[in-house]
């Protein structure tokens, strides 16, 4: 029997948190450098760091021949800089290399595992940036399992308390129907960021307090 509580999860947070329609993040190639200048750091730190990295280049096009000396003094807010250069530099040069562009919008031709396999075979990226790169910038339905939706869903109970983030993705992609994930991911993040915190989550205040068998112990 299908497990009916994605659906009044859904449900409940769709009343609490509004529609979600999808909206694209930009291209594919600008979604997958500025995930992977998200890890490990702030969505504001990263954001600020790929605004610098095209301020000082102009475009990724332009990076492509930069010098990962540059590129590192560039995205120096994004922490791991020296790192993340030398990724960011590899990655666009093989893209080049092996499309003739950045363009990578081969990826909707392909199965989407397909698609998930060719992006992490690039150093530096995981299961999350590629779910990331073709669920904000093409629209597949790729979810996203970060630190908020990896916790909100271990306590609503929807996957194995010991299950890892990767795990996680693909029973969460079994569990959510395609057309839900952008949704489910979005509003997870924000119940986790406003309601169902790490440390002392305000159960009292949680819409889905009584489908979450963590509740009573929040």
């Amino acid at each position: 029997m299908p497990d009916s509580r994605p659906g009044e999860i859904m449900g409940a947070l769709d009343a609490e948190y509004g529609p979600r329609p999808w909206e694209s993040r930009g291209r594919a190639v600008d979604v997958l450098v500025e995930t992977v200048l998200s890890q490990n750091t702030s969505d504001v730190n990263s954001h600020r760091a790929f605004e610098s990295l095209l301020s000082r280049f102009g475009s990724l096009e332009a990076v492509v021949s930069a010098g990962a000396a540059d590129i590192e003094e560039a995205i120096s807010n994004a922490g791991l800089s020296r790192i993340k250069s030398a990724r960011i530099k590899e990655m666009l040069v093989r893209l080049v290399r092996e499309n003739g562009s950045l363009d990578l919008s081969s990826l909707n031709t392909m199965e989407l595992g397909a698609a998930r396999e060719y992006l992490t075979s690039f150093s530096g990226v995981g299961q999350k940036t590629a779910s990331c790169v073709l669920l904000f910038a093409m629209g597949r339905p790729a979810l996203p399992v970060d630190t908020h939706v990896h916790r909100v869903s271990r306590r609503l109970g929807l996957i194995d308390s010991r299950m890892t983030a990767e795990g996680a993705q693909a029973a969460l992609e079994e569990l959510v129907a395609p057309s839900e994930r952008y949704r489910f991911h979005l509003h997870l993040i924000e119940h986790g960021r406003t309601v169902c915190h790490s440390r002392r989550p305000r159960c009292g205040d949680c819409v889905l307090s009584g489908l979450c068998p963590a509740a009573s112990v929040g």
